[in-house]
């Protein structure tokens, strides 16, 4: 067997003094060479640019006028297409109210493939809320015209055909609604490949979002089939209900008011459903905590001091036992950086300098080393104590 895997004869005529120069020739290059960057623009990092955008400036372009609710057309200010989504995403519009600029997630209401081309844009479909913050704000002052500055797509929600069953049924609740018309479009204009069955709820049917564009595409596109469950007339929507329109293998998507997603858990235990086939999207803001059972009764109605600390920056503000730190800081002026606002996403990590919070079971989406470490989601975190939050800097 050879000693060595190359002919080693080739090498006998080479002398080191040619290796021993290529330092000093490559400093030559080096000091020849100009001092200016060179303009690489490489076709990944264009396409990742293109599809998630750290943020998007837009403008409302139309306002449709619809039940309890409007839906606002945006379309981009800065001479691209909007970032193309997968159907069932959200994004995040930062929202001006008064001298305070909040965030807030909604999702996008149309198809992804309406994103593409000239006429690229998303529709956001906002719900009549009458102790919202913010959507009183948006569905009483925006016009056409007005600036909106909005997140990339976000989000999970959205259907994978290795994740999820051929089959989606659909339980929607209220303005939850919004991310399965997204989906019914895209199944009609043949974005995407899935039978899709929506049962959605209502109080009456004067309260039902998008009923004329589900019963067009329903008679358009036999893979998308709607059925309508009113409070008044049919009660709320149960197992049995499910069962009747749910046939063979199927994944259980669920999107509404906190109250559909407790009623669900219990219809997805009813049915026997893996963890895998059913889906939740995530519900916004828990609420006031105080109505829970293990929420310390003497912290109820407490005010505390919160001191926000981002970068080089301190804020000092004042923080209620039943509304999130979050808001807290929104409300105090400080725009931090947030997402879901469910405690999913992890956008709004914060360092819990000092102090004590109170994390809903519900929402708590924290690992085992933000215990330890002392990270929490400001956005579902309540304060017990007075706070010292270290906040990552939102740009």
């Amino acid at each position: 067997m050879a000693k060595y895997n190359y002919d080693k004869k080739h090498l006998k005529g080479l002398g080191v003094g040619a290796f021993l120069g290529l330092v000093k020739e490559r400093n030559k290059h080096i000091e020849a060479a100009s001092d200016e960057l060179h303009p690489f623009d490489y076709p990944a990092n264009k396409l990742v640019d293109a599809l998630h955008p750290a943020s998007q400036l837009t403008k409302v372009s139309k306002v449709i006028a619809r039940a309890n609710a409007k839906s606002f057309v945006l379309t981009s200010t800065e001479n691209k297409p909007l970032a193309y989504f997968r159907a069932g995403q959200y994004v995040v519009l930062d929202i001006k109210v008064g001298k305070v600029v909040v965030s807030r997630p909604f999702s996008i209401s149309s198809s992804p493939k309406k994103a593409l081309g000239k006429d690229s844009h998303y529709v956001i479909t906002i719900k009549d809320n009458v102790d919202g913050f913010s959507s009183k704000e948006v569905n009483k002052k925006w016009k056409v015209g007005q600036a909106v500055k909005i997140s990339g797509p976000q989000g999970e929600f959205y259907y994978s055909p290795i994740r999820d069953a051929k089959t989606v049924v659909a339980v929607a609740g209220g303005s939850g609604i919004t991310p399965f018309i997204s989906m019914a479009e895209a199944i009609a204009d043949g974005t995407e490949d899935f039978n899709l069955t929506i049962i959605y709820g209502a109080k009456n049917k004067s309260a039902l979002l998008f009923k004329d564009e589900l019963d067009a595409i329903t008679k358009k596109c036999k893979k998308v089939k709607v059925a309508y469950v009113l409070e008044d007339k049919d009660g709320f929507i149960t197992a049995k209900i499910i069962k009747k329109y749910a046939k063979g293998d199927y994944s259980l998507f669920v999107c509404g008011p906190r109250g559909l997603y407790r009623a669900m858990d219990k219809v997805a235990k009813e049915l026997k459903l893996t963890r895998r086939r059913f889906r939740k999207e995530a519900f916004g803001e828990y609420g006031d905590p105080t109505k829970d059972k293990d929420f310390p009764k003497d912290a109820i109605n407490k005010s505390y001091k919160l001191t926000v600390i981002m970068r080089d920056k301190k804020y000092h503000l004042t923080c209620h036992s039943n509304e999130t730190l979050l808001n807290a800081m929104e409300k105090g002026g400080v725009h931090a950086p947030s997402r879901c606002r469910s405690g999913e996403c992890g956008w709004c990590h914060s360092l819990l300098v000092s102090g004590k919070i109170y994390a809903p079971k519900e929402t708590e989406g924290r690992r085992l080393a933000d215990y330890t470490f002392n990270w929490i989601h400001p956005c579902s975190s309540y304060p017990l104590s007075d706070i010292v939050l270290e906040v990552p800097y939102n740009k």
